[in-house]
């Protein structure tokens, strides 16, 4: 056996000799490492220590490096663990330290080999055990360790000690009763003489006090001393993480805190714990104003350093300063817009979040035109950056800060013709959402999206796509605001739309649809205007339908507008007020053409633009661009383009042919068209506005309503309802005549058609019954004058230096100006405004419960190992003070004032005060004894009475308290 392991050993292969075999293998790695794996499994197993050790050795460097499995190693690990020489521990203990897990099956097999290098003699060894325990401890060996890790807390080694305090964040993680023997003494190593003890503790409470600081706050006093005391930066920033922590909870700490944070940012001359001073004021003592100028003065110096990562710190450190102190950002906004064309991409978002935390209803508009110049000239990541602050930030609170809906709908239109503009879906969302809530918008609204269905060179941007959707659903929802409703046709069935994806084409074709009845209906009142009022009677019927819905009361209330000036809905023809006339719109605004800017110019060409052979030509252009989506394989293109050449063949031929036929049949035919119109302008007149996200939750659930996962059984229970035939087109009359598969009405007799459509009186029954889910409609009182025509200019030109000047002014009054109209009315719903949901406190975990019964001195029975660590400790630290809050009050709690600042003082009369009631106690014990004459049930109610009080003081200790937890000298 000893040859075979010499052997093995002259000629097994080192891990010098495996990396260089590693490093000579340029192709053909894995194949040499298969084989080198296949080595260490034999080798792995042999009985020779060296060997196993070596192989354990190049198995935990190749497991580290390519994530090989080694779990199949673990017993060896064990064997080698056991080995009486220290290299061969250092192997084991690395390899188990980084293969082995809370699953490992063998993990229970080295609690002995732990506690006995533990309590070894020698300190490498111990220190090989610690830091493996530090990795790999479990509840188990946590809860066996737990007296060995006790003795080490107070060992006289430096080296080990250290290493000791730092698994305590493991063993008290794993198994938090060990707080119940461990905590006492490992507070007292924050009062060591050795820096380097004190250094790790804090390190340990710091990472402690992150988890749970409310069961933390006893030990302010002793980190408060620290924190005055230390000379060392690293301790004192690990020191003001935790007093970040305590001080929300105990404003009166943070009173007394704030004042030598703010010394150490006077004095120190390292960045590192200047900034980590900066932090502390800002996030947990920003309300104290004195701290906050003294750290703004600061952030400004690392503003303007050259170092990029102060820089980015500072802005940091600004934006958290800024949501309480916005004039420590106005102070600084110069350093800030220029930050905005830095070359580090952090510091640019940083400045950003800065500029859009300036935002305010008085200057969004100014803002936002510095921002777009910037986008203009940025990389198309920061640029979308800068487009998505901007659309965030408007639309936050349902357009809380917007005043002028047109400068903004404007804008809106403007971000799309950026380069590099990725946002079409948030802006088609804005677009549409401020259609719906903001009525006097929608005027500008077409306008915008009148501008962006003809500029082609949209078309080709997938990334605008859903914009242009939501330009062609406005355009044909509110066409009526169009100055050329023929030229939104144009734009909608241009031949580049094939460029658009099919759910695009098909928004595109159903707003033609809408355009197309408009112009349609237009040209019938028109019609029915030129010709006599009694021909126009028998031809048009007055009918309650031809008025919309939705622009009845409006636009009259519009036409009579005193102001012409802000009624920019005059500035076309409105064909669906039916009571307002051509000649009307001329006389009674004929004396006013020049303040109206050219509106009754504008509604002269519109009025001669609806003649019959405009209506003819839009029929051909009509037939011709929508033929060919017939062939489509989209099934909704499909579908919108069948219904326009339906509705075409419908109308075209008593449209067409009116002009030739005889007076009887014109008046017949003119009759069946006009029915046939008014009854499509009907279905697209009502107006669609928000839904709150809450109104599905409001309609409340019938008594026995069962609903059903699937309608499988539909057919069942309305087995007997006949549904209507999907061919037929029916208008309510009993005779029907065939024409090209549809079914037409022939009224026989010239009596009135019904006033209203099937589906306007369907659609007034369900809001009479459910019209608590329905948007009040808004009063003629409750109307605002349309938004002023404010463009946006912005200069690709501007350096930031004109950027920075347009900001000060903006920024540097305060003073509201006086808009010149007040703000449109903004629907809002009960959805909109997001509940702010309060945080609930965390559930306090089993080691914070712990902690705060050990500081608040919970008389608790630890178990017989933890007793006899205890035990052994009171021995050991035998003449030492115990750690008591309840007596750090007493003897604190007295302190004159011009000892608070004594931390000597302080410490040498608390000694003092300790060992006078030491003394105290036994001699009142004595003379208790001294009363011989006492019965002995006197003596068992005395001890009875002792426990009842012993038990009432335990009770409120589970109860949080946190002015008292504090000593007052500290307060």
């Amino acid at each position: 056996m000893a040859g075979s392991s010499l052997m093995e050993n002259l000629f097994q292969r080192t891990l010098e000799d495996l990396i260089k075999g590693l490093r000579l293998q340029l192709i053909g790695e894995s194949a040499f490492l298969s084989k080198a794996l296949d080595e260490i499994r034999r080798e792995v197993k042999s009985t020779d220590a060296d060997t196993k050790a070596n192989a354990l050795h190049k198995l935990t460097y190749l497991s580290s490096l390519y994530f090989y499995d080694m779990s199949f190693a673990a017993f060896h690990v064990v064997e080698l663990l056991s080995s009486t020489r220290f290299s061969h521990k250092k192997i084991a203990y690395h390899a188990a330290a980084h293969s082995f897990s809370d699953d490992t099956p063998v993990l229970v097999l080295i609690t002995n080999q732990l506690r006995k290098d533990l309590t070894s003699t020698n300190e490498f060894e111990v220190s090989l055990a610690l830091e493996c325990l530090s990795r790999i401890a479990t509840v188990d060996l946590a809860r066996d360790l737990t007296p060995e890790i006790f003795t080490l807390l107070g060992s006289s080694k430096v080296f080990v000690q250290k290493k000791a305090i730092a698994v305590l964040l493991r063993v008290f993680d794993k198994y938090p009763d060990a707080v119940r023997v461990c905590f006492k003494r490992f507070v007292e190593n924050l009062e060591s003489p050795d820096s380097q003890i004190v250094s790790v503790a804090v390190g340990v409470f710091c990472e402690l006090a992150l988890r749970e600081p409310r069961s933390y706050l006893p030990l302010a006093p002793e980190f408060y001393k620290i924190l005055v005391d230390s000379k060392n930066n690293w301790v004192l920033i690990k020191v003001l993480k935790i007093f970040a922590k305590l001080a929300p909870l105990e404003p009166r700490l943070a009173k007394r805190v704030v004042e030598p944070v703010c010394d150490h940012i006077r004095r120190t001359g390292a960045k590192s714990l200047l900034f980590e001073c900066i932090r502390t004021v800002v996030t947990s003592l920003s309300d104290y104003e004195s701290a906050v100028k003294v750290v703004v003065v600061k952030i400004r110096e690392m503003l303007v350093d050259d170092d990029p990562n102060l820089k980015y710190l500072a802005l940091q450190a600004l934006s958290v300063v800024a949501t309480k102190h916005l004039w420590a950002v106005l102070e600084n906004k110069e350093v800030v817009i220029k930050s905005l064309s830095d070359v580090d991409s952090n510091i640019k978002l940083e400045s950003l979040r800065l500029v859009m935390a300036m935002v305010s209803e008085n200057n969004v508009a100014e803002i936002c035109r510095v921002l777009v110049n910037y986008a203009l000239k940025s990389d198309p990541e920061f640029c979308n950056e800068i487009l998505g602050s901007i659309l965030s930030t408007c639309c936050s609170d349902v357009y809380e800060i917007i005043v002028d809906f047109d400068w903004y709908v404007s804008l809106l239109g403007e971000m799309s013709r950026i380069l590099h503009c990725q946002q079409g879906e948030e802006i088609e969302k804005q677009l549409i959402d401020i259609g719906m809530r903001v009525k006097d918008v929608r005027p500008e609204l077409v306008r915008v999206s009148r501008d962006l269905l003809i500029d082609p060179a949209l078309l080709g941007n997938p990334f605008l796509h859903r914009m242009l959707s939501a330009a062609a659903w406005l355009s044909g929802q509110y066409v009526e605001f169009s100055v050329n409703p023929f030229e939104l046709m144009e734009a909608l069935l241009q031949p580049r739309t094939t460029l658009l994806p099919p759910s695009i084409r098909a928004v595109y074709v159903q707003s033609a649809l809408k355009v197309f009845i408009f112009c349609l209906n237009a040209y019938l009142l028109q019609r029915g205007n030129a010709a006599s009022s009694s021909t126009f009677d028998r031809v048009v019927p007055d009918v309650p339908g031809l008025v919309s819905e939705r622009d009845g009361p409006e636009s009259s209330s519009l036409a009579s507008c005193d102001a012409p000036v802000h009624c920019k809905q005059d500035e076309g023809f409105n064909p669906r007020v039916f009571d307002q006339s051509f000649e009307g719109l001329s006389v009674e605004h004929g004396g006013e053409e020049t303040a109206t800017l050219g509106q009754a110019s504008a509604s002269s060409s519109l009025k001669d633009s609806f003649t019959h052979e405009s209506i003819v030509n839009l029929l051909n252009r009509v037939e011709l661009a929508v033929v060919p989506l017939t062939g489509s394989y989209d099934v909704e293109i499909l579908e919108r383009a069948r219904n326009i050449l339906c509705f075409t063949e419908l109308i075209k031929r008593d449209l067409l042919d009116s002009p030739v036929q005889k007076e009887e049949s014109l008046e017949r035919e003119g009759v069946q068209a006009s029915q046939i119109i008014k009854l499509m302008h009907d279905a697209f007149s009502n107006d669609l506005g928000p839904v709150s996200v809450s109104a599905q939750e409001r309609v409340p659930v019938p008594d026995g309503l069962v609903l059903a996962e699937n309608l499988e059984d539909l057919e069942t229970i309305f087995g007997d309802v006949q549904l209507p035939s999907l061919n037929s087109f029916s208008l309510g009359s009993p005779q029907y005549e065939e024409r090209a598969g549809f079914s037409i009405p022939i009224h026989e007799s010239k009596e009135e058609p019904v006033p209203s459509s099937e589906s306007t009186s369907l659609l007034a029954e369900h809001r009479k019954q459910h019209g608590l889910y329905y948007l009040p409609s808004a009063n003629k009182e409750d109307d605002y004058p349309p938004a002023n025509d404010t463009k946006l200019q912005a200069g690709t030109n501007d350096d930031d230096g004109d950027l920075v000047k347009l900001t000060e002014q903006l920024l540097l009054s305060k003073k509201k100006p006086n808009h010149a109209k007040p703000r449109p009315v903004v629907v809002k719903l009960d959805g909109d405004q997001a509940t702010i949901a309060t945080n609930p406190r965390p559930k306090e975990d089993l080691l914070s419960g712990t902690v705060r019964d050990v500081l608040l001195g919970s008389d608790t029975n630890p178990t017989s190992s933890q007793g006899q660590a205890s035990t052994k400790s009171s021995s050991k630290r035998k003449g030492k003070e115990k750690l008591n809050v309840d007596s750090a009050k007493e003897n604190l709690g007295g302190v004159e004032k011009h000892d608070q600042g004594n931390p000597g003082s302080r410490k040498s009369k608390h000694h003092s005060h300790g060992k006078g009631r030491r003394h105290g106690s036994p001699g009142k014990k004595g003379a208790e004894t001294e009363e011989n004459g006492q019965k002995l049930k006197q003596k068992s109610s005395r001890t009875h009475s002792k426990h009842k009080a012993r038990q009432r003081a335990e009770v409120p200790l589970n109860v949080v308290a946190q002015s008292p937890v504090i000593p007052d000298f500290l307060l």
